[in-house]
């Protein structure tokens, strides 16, 4: 289903819902996004930048038994599970989930 056309039934549910009030809707809630998706990637880290900022590299997840192949070029993100006033002791080599969060790169991952 394509973006417009996905957008189009949101609205159109949004009218109907609008139209019949709160009769007969029961316990319904819709979230509408103006905007693309959130991305998230598997990542791997390579090495602490400084505080609790990364260098980290997109991975391809193989079947199990097979290491992930690393892919692209490093960025850098921030590790939120730990602190932002002290130095970073994630080890090289974890993998974790990263997102984008306005101009940043984010990843949670417990040392």
């Amino acid at each position: 289903m394509s973006d417009t056309v996905k957008s189009a039934y949101g609205q159109q549910v949004l009218e109907r819902l609008s139209r019949e009030g709160s009769q007969g809707t029961g316990e319904i809630a819709i979230v509408t996004s103006p905007g693309a998706r959130t991305a998230a990637w598997a990542v791997k880290v390579k090495s602490n930048s400084s505080y609790n900022v990364y260098n980290v590299i997109a991975v391809i997840i193989k079947p199990p038994g097979l290491v992930p192949d690393e892919i692209g070029r490093q960025v850098q993100a921030v590790n939120l599970a730990e602190s932002f006033t002290q130095q970073g002791t994630l080890p090289a080599g974890t993998y974790a989930v990263m997102s984008r969060v306005g101009d940043k790169n984010v990843f949670y991952a417990k040392p």
